[in-house]
């Protein structure tokens, strides 16, 4: 079976959309698909296209494997509306150019990650025209996420972006989201098949990492991206980890880093250390370094679940999360941390005194995290069922082909 991943996001980018679907193409292909992406030229989170990749409009090549294709767009990390809708429709309209390959290709299935929902569109164009099933995941719910953040208002534009999200939701053949309030928003707004697609994550990347005891004393880490969503800047101004005898380790990469870098050079007396970004491979053994991880957003945004979770339950983590919905559901059901709500500073601050404080807590935290990723959140697992899903509904289309073929040739057969 031939499977088609479109996606403006893929290593050797960092981040959580870009880990899932690099396992996902490597899951597949190691179950038996031949697998084969389309994707953008690699720019996130610096908003730079990668070097090596500049001034070229198409790039062949061999990733670890995978059969890639990634085309031209215009690269941005504006925290602007303008550029960042003019980045995800230049690589929307430009990986139409993949549509000769693809049909050369003949795949099964034509898998396409959202947001951004105009690729949603390009994928359905690309599917309709190569006869492809078209599969539809969302990992953040568009438009209603660009809302809530204050990116876009509820209006004229607004209202056509709605329309497009429910007439892909129609079209697909299945919807995947990342949380269970996606899902139950895909089957609110027409999606007739959906699947639970979790981030989860690759639990034999954390086993036979040796927990290593920090020195020098309480120590916290936030390792992912810099935005606007996650608002690590308000910890950083808001908490003196210093007057808590506790230490904050950042590594990351994004909008707020410049503005992180240029506080804590004004006040470096705060026990909060900036550091570069460190790829997948090295994040089992950064989280090891420390006590406990803080995971914050900004505000509640309708089903996101950081994927950061899941990462810290693989490296049994105590976590410390900041935010609301159901990323704050997992940590509570679980036993996996402390919740506080999105935003309260203050709150949070009272968190990390009671970690301090409640040392005899963390071994079962601990032990919670590690028992949620290997039985719930292991990627493997649910990669497992997904192959399941997409091998029956592939299946199931050419079994009614195959009848439909034969009640033709009946027909003719008795003319």
């Amino acid at each position: 079976m031939r499977l088609v991943i479109l996606t403006q996001y893929f290593p050797p980018e960092m981040g959580a959309p870009q880990s899932r679907l690099y396992e996902f193409a490597k899951g597949f292909s190691e179950r038996g698909w031949d697998v084969s992406v389309v994707t953008a030229l690699p720019n996130y989170p610096t908003g730079s296209i990668f070097p090596g990749y500049r001034k070229k409009l198409r790039v062949y090549e061999t990733y670890e494997y995978l059969d890639v294709t990634r085309y031209w767009l215009y690269a941005s990390n504006s925290a602007r509306a303008a550029p960042r809708i003019a980045s995800m429709l230049s690589f929307s309209i430009s990986a139409l150019l993949s549509f000769f390959r693809i049909r050369r290709y003949k795949p099964d299935i034509i898998f396409v990650e959202s947001p951004p929902l105009t690729l949603g569109f390009t994928g359905y164009l690309l599917a309709r025209f190569t006869r492809a099933r078209f599969a539809l995941n969302i990992s953040d719910i568009w438009p209603l996420s660009a809302y809530h953040l204050g990116a876009i208002s509820k209006g004229f534009l607004y209202r056509r972006i709605e329309q497009l999200e429910r007439f892909l939701y129609r079209k697909s053949d299945i919807s995947s989201g990342q949380s269970n309030e996606i899902v139950a928003h895909l089957k609110e707004n027409g999606a007739q098949k959906t699947f639970l697609f979790r981030n989860g994550v690759d639990t034999t990347r954390f086993q036979g990492v040796e927990k290593k005891m920090n020195s020098s004393g309480e120590s916290f880490v936030y390792a992912g991206l810099l935005g606007v969503a996650q608002g690590v800047y308000s910890i950083c101004s808001q908490i003196n980890f210093k007057e808590l005898g506790a230490e904050f380790h950042i590594y990351g990469e994004g909008y707020e880093k410049k503005r992180i870098k240029n506080y804590l050079a004004e006040n470096p007396d705060r026990n909060i250390f900036l550091h570069e970004p460190v790829n997948r491979s090295t994040i089992p053994e950064v989280l090891a370094l420390y006590d406990g991880t803080i995971i914050p957003l900004v505000k509640n945004i309708y089903g996101a679940v950081p994927s950061k979770i899941y990462e810290a339950m693989a490296a049994g983590l105590p976590i410390l999360f900041s935010g609301d919905g159901e990323g704050a559901a997992i940590v509570e059901d679980h036993k996996a941390g402390m919740v506080s709500p999105a935003g309260d500073m203050e709150a949070l601050r009272e968190n990390i005194c009671k970690f301090i404080e409640e040392k005899h807590k963390r071994e079962d935290y601990s032990q919670n995290c590690l028992a949620a990723a290997r039985n719930i959140f292991d990627r493997r697992k649910i990669i497992d069922r997904f192959d399941v899903v997409l091998r029956e509904m592939v299946e199931g289309r050419q079994v009614r082909g195959s009848a439909c073929a034969e009640k033709q040739a009946s027909a003719h057969r008795e003319r």
